[in-house]
């Protein structure tokens, strides 16, 4: 198993950006597809985002489509999410994943959106 390091969570204003990111020591991302997920308070994870090996596929959830943006650069080992026009309801606790490659296990990093 080896540990995802996500960061670039604040909290911001309804209708506010903010850039995620994510990086993990020993894992190459140009060999993986990978996913956002989020856990918002008092619910379950919900996967909301993944970009293929190459970076050159990506798909959304209904909820995040047309307003997050998933990208990734494998030469520096990192995975963003764009994050744009941001609702209350995105507040959550936000992780990379891979779960079935390994990546797992990340602290997080916490948006939160106020109204």
């Amino acid at each position: 198993e080896v540990q995802p390091v996500e960061s670039g969570g604040a909290l911001v204003q309804t209708g506010g950006s903010l850039r995620l990111s994510c990086t993990a020591s020993g894992f190459p991302f140009s060999r993986y597809t990978l996913n956002w997920v989020r856990q918002a308070p008092g619910k379950g994870l919900e996967w909301i985002a993944d970009i293929s090996l190459g970076g050159g596929i990506t798909r959304y959830a209904d909820s995040v489509k047309g307003r997050f943006t998933i990208s990734k650069d494998n030469a520096k080992n990192m995975l963003y999410l764009q994050m744009t026009n941001l609702k209350p309801e995105d507040t959550a606790v936000y992780y990379c994943e891979n779960e079935a490659a390994g990546l797992k296990g990340g602290q997080g990093t916490l948006v939160t959106v106020s109204s």
